[in-house]
Order: C-alpha cells, then structure tokens, then sequence
C-alpha cells in the first residue's frame, strides 16, 4: 500500500496569522491543508492518508474532510511539539492502518500544495526501486556556507547542489526504524527526514519536483503560492500547456 503521511502540527508563528494555523488559511477560497490533501486523493496511486494536526483543530479538519469529501484519509492524530513529533505521530498512525514491512510511505507537508502528479508517482517508483525518493530542486543561485561570525567559509558547486523540499518518501519500517533510534538516543532535533535518514546511513536517491513547490511559511510566501496558483488557473482557462 502507498500511504500519504501528511504532517500538519505546526501553528504557523511566522505566519502571523491571529485565529488560523497556516494550513487553514484560504487560498481560491479553500483552506491550503485541502489544496495539498486533494493532490493526494486524486492520484490513483496513493491508497491512503493519515493526517497530524494541531490537537485543538482536530475537529474542524474532520469536518473540512467530510466538507471536501476526501474519502482517502482515514486517521487524524495530534502533532507533536515539533517537526519532527508530529511526523512519528503520523507514521505511527501508518502502521496502525497498513503493514510496517511492506507499505510505502510518502511524507509530505500540509502547506505545500504544489507538488504535481508525476511528483507522487516518481516518489514511489523511486521507493520501490532504490528504497528511497527525496524530491529536490536544482539550486539556481549561489550558496554560501558560513561560520559562526557570518564570514563565509565554503562555496558549494552550484551544480552539485540541491534543495530538499517533500515529498520524503521511504519504506514505512525504514522511517519508523530511524524514528524509534532517534527517541531511544534521545535525538529530537533532525529538521526533515532527510536528515535523519542520511544520519543513521540511509542511502538516499533524489527525485526531481517542480521549482514552484515552496512550503508556506511566512506571508510572502502566502502570496506567492497565491500568485502560482491564479497562474495556474488562468493556463487552464485559455488553454496554456
């Protein structure tokens, strides 16, 4: 089974946002968590979905499912107090509902809602083929690495760089395997998957995704996918491949 894990525990302090986490705030009138979990239920390759939320809107994502008619997502769990709690939430809540040893589980964050179709297929191709699948994009511009004091101390090769954006996708017993080794060392600072796979040896193989999949963190980035998404819209409007 492929299984979409989609993590969105956070509340979105950069955002700003008074009332709403930022996976609720609208976008074409819909709230950005639907946006992302509607790419997952229209692809015929995904099975099924769990969901983490922030405990408290719960509720009112149960409703925007049944509003939605997402008929894909079977669970939603409570988030963690990071990233990386509420991703273990979520896959726990995987293998409750699946099998841990034969399952692929596609990581994904609530606020990225412009992933494509061939993303999602890519991503379990590359699982099944080489047990692993980070979606990337090539870097365009100049990285610099710097020290402690800002001054810079390294230069990467721009053409040996990229960006690790999601889906992060593996076998569920490989995630949940590193999952568990990081709670029992008492590790609870790795910012992705990636990072925690590629910290206990995991061979990792790169997927390539659209450059226009950006997480929305901060309001600049709200208008921006709002602008992505009229464009969108507008090319299916009149016909623009």
């Amino acid at each position: 089974m492929n299984i979409a894990a989609v993590f969105a525990g956070g509340v979105g302090k950069r955002m700003h946002s008074k009332d709403l986490p930022k996976q609720f705030l609208k976008i074409h009138d819909k709230p950005i968590i639907i946006h992302t979990l509607e790419l997952f239920e229209d692809n015929p390759n995904i099975d099924m979905i769990v969901v983490s939320c922030v405990e408290n809107w719960i509720g009112y994502l149960n409703k925007l499912v049944q509003k939605y008619n997402l008929r894909k997502v079977q669970k939603i769990v409570k988030g963690g107090n990071t990233g990386q709690a509420s991703i273990f939430n979520v896959l726990k809540a995987a293998e409750e509902l699946g099998n841990r040893e034969e399952d692929i589980v596609l990581i994904h964050d609530g606020v990225r809602p412009l992933i494509t179709q061939k993303t999602i297929n890519d991503n379990i191709k590359s699982v099944k083929k080489n047990g692993s699948a980070i979606t990337s994009v090539k870097v365009k511009e100049t990285v610099l690495i710097v020290d402690d004091d800002e001054s810079i101390a390294e230069v990467p090769n721009r053409a040996a760089s990229r960006l690790a954006r999601a889906p992060q996708s593996f076998y569920l017993d490989d995630i949940l395997t590193a999952h568990e080794k990081a709670i029992s060392e008492k590790k609870f600072d790795f910012i992705d998957s990636c990072s925690m796979m590629q910290y206990y040896g995991k061979k990792l193989f790169l997927v390539d995704g659209p450059q226009e999949n950006i997480k929305i963190t901060t309001p600049d980035d709200f208008y921006t996918m709002r602008a992505l998404l009229d464009a969108k819209e507008n090319a299916q409007i009149y016909g623009i491949e």
